[in-house]
């Protein structure tokens, strides 16, 4: 088999006007950004508003593993092959961050024959919005040291800055620094930070926002600390969010690619799923629903992250109603969860299968907890074996969930037309009744152990000292009916990353609160939570170049 950049730099692209074409866009509702790539005008959801959305389907996953899952993969080989069935769909995908790219994670654009393109300009510098992100983000902190050394008329506790540079980049030697060296005209010494500009709250506020008016209001709302007083200090007190949002003004607008069948892809946004929410942008996706009559999307990590974050703070703000859930599961990544070492998934284990079923299960009773119809879609792998596949299918017809065999990676659309008709037939038979998990209202305590017990499988939560008093701050200043978003490992449907499969009695412990006003919602973290990745021992940049024509090598 090809590698993925092999298969697409072969690829036959459309001209991404034709490409928009499909989707009722003419070249006044188009930026162009060369010939293969666009940005949508924000006036197209205005124009639009008043048409039907159409559905929107949700493509989650168990609990992540070594041995993969392939989300995005299967996200783009089902909107390729609801087109192959006769649909008029269209995909809303999260853009890749930089640092992934060239560390140990990979990019964002799918793999095999259901990919997006064009691959190596995604998973580069693409449009431009993470430089955006991180020169919108990093005034904001100059902004914040300048007022300081300036004489602090706003009385900045310097040891209450909340707010951290960014940079696209993975570098764990970034993430304690001491900033101000240097003697009194370098400013104040104090300690501060990077996290990588995914982490950002301006990116999560990219994703939340409705219009660029709605994305500078919220800006400002960004508490960057406190005075010396105790009292918060937001971002407008500074008066930089103009110029934050000005630098922000063509991020903003969502960006039109294709797959690898000339299918339509909205790329925009891609906060982390585990400290942020995890989706692209509330406008990609509702621009998505009134240009197609169904819009794949997904959401980052397991269902108990990804998932959980889409349908209780992306939906509850974007106001969007899903009508499926696809669980993609591969018989590898269950035998992980029931035990079996990486190096021996290749081999028939039908007994660790039955013990890592659990995990998928539990994903699925928490997406019918929601009211919403799901599709489990096993990713198959050729070393699956028969008897492996057919427990499989016989434990989803026990829970009384359609399962389809999905082949996208290696046939493109066509491997995916049996999940595709599985779908839209569970979405004319049991129309989706969905809700939220919470309401935002609730006191913070009570929105967690909602989260905790319902969708973990948790007994109790457990807070720090530390944590108690953050959650008495945000109570106090009237910040804290929002929803919540938990930072937790991505690997667990606990905190502990080594309790597999459907943990039982356990407990959560709450390390931190912490609130992204601008964002609007609650960051609860649990365990140890990285917002600034660090390169592995041999990076994939290192299997990386650049011939001399212009063509890359190397890139997955």
């Amino acid at each position: 088999m090809k590698s993925d950049i092999q298969i697409a730099q072969e690829a036959k692209m459309e001209p991404i006007v034709k490409v928009a074409e499909k989707i009722g866009l003419k070249d006044d509702d188009i930026e162009l950004y060369g010939k293969y790539k666009c940005k949508i005008s924000l006036d197209i959801y205005k124009k639009n508003k008043d048409k039907k959305d159409g559905k929107l389907i949700l493509v989650t996953a168990i609990n992540p593993t070594p041995a993969g899952e392939g989300k995005s993969t299967v996200t783009v080989g089902l909107g390729q092959a609801l087109n192959k069935i006769g649909k008029n769909a269209i995909i809303a995908l999260r853009e890749p961050s930089l640092g992934p790219v060239f560390g140990i994670k990979g990019g964002a654009a799918g793999g095999g024959y259901a990919q997006v393109v064009p691959m190596e300009d995604i998973n580069l510098h693409f449009t431009g919005d993470m430089h955006a992100i991180t020169a919108a983000n990093n005034l904001l902190a100059a902004a914040i040291d300048n007022h300081i050394h300036q004489g602090n008329t706003l009385r900045i506790d310097s040891r209450r800055i909340l707010f951290k540079r960014v940079m696209d980049m993975n570098d764990r030697a970034l993430r304690n620094v001491v900033v101000g060296m240097g003697g009194k005209i370098n400013g104040f010494l104090r300690e501060d930070g990077f996290m990588i500009t995914v982490a950002s709250e301006i990116m999560a506020i990219l994703c939340m926002a409705s219009s660029l008016s709605d994305l500078k209001e919220r800006m400002g709302n960004i508490l960057i600390g406190y005075n010396l007083d105790g009292n918060p200090v937001l971002a407008k007190e500074l008066e930089v969010e103009g110029a934050m949002a000005m630098l922000m003004k063509d991020a903003i607008k969502p960006n039109l690619v294709q797959t690898l069948e000339n299918t339509p892809a909205i790329i925009h946004g891609g906060p982390f799923a585990n400290i942020a929410h995890g989706c692209n942008s509330i406008m990609a996706t509702k621009m998505a629903l009134k240009l197609a009559d169904i819009t794949v999307t997904e959401a980052g990590f397991g269902a108990d992250l990804g998932a959980e974050k889409f349908l209780d703070i992306k939906c509850r703000y974007g106001e969007l109603k899903p009508d499926a859930v696809v669980l993609v599961a591969t018989i590898r990544a269950l035998k992980h969860h029931g035990g079996v070492k990486k190096d021996e998934l290749n081999i028939e284990n039908v007994d660790a299968l039955k013990l890592g079923v659990k995990n998928l299960e539990k994903q699925i009773e928490n997406i019918e907890g929601y009211g919403i119809p799901v599709v489990v879609a096993i990713n198959k792998f050729i070393t699956d074996s028969k008897a492996e596949v057919e427990y499989l299918k016989e434990f989803c017809a026990s829970k009384g969930v359609m399962v389809s065999e999905t082949e996208v990676w290696e046939k493109g659309g066509e491997g995916g037309v049996d999940l595709a008709e599985k779908l839209v037939k569970v979405m004319e038979e049991r129309p989706s009744k969905f809700k939220v998990l919470y309401d935002s209202e609730e006191a913070i305590k009570d929105k967690i152990l909602k989260i905790a017990q319902n969708i973990y499988g948790a007994t109790d939560v457990v807070y720090t000292n530390v944590a108690l008093k953050q959650i008495g701050e945000i109570e106090k200043f009237n910040m804290d009916k929002l929803p919540i978003c938990i930072a937790k490992t991505q690997y667990s449907l606990s905190d502990n990353p080594s309790l597999l499969g459907r943990p039982e009695n356990f407990s959560i412990t709450v390390k931190e609160v912490r609130v992204s006003n601008g964002a609007g919602f609650i960051v609860v973290l649990t365990g140890d939570i990285m917002t600034m990745p660090g390169l592995p021992k041999v990076p994939a940049a290192n299997k990386m170049d650049i011939n001399e024509d212009g063509s890359i090598v190397g890139l997955f």
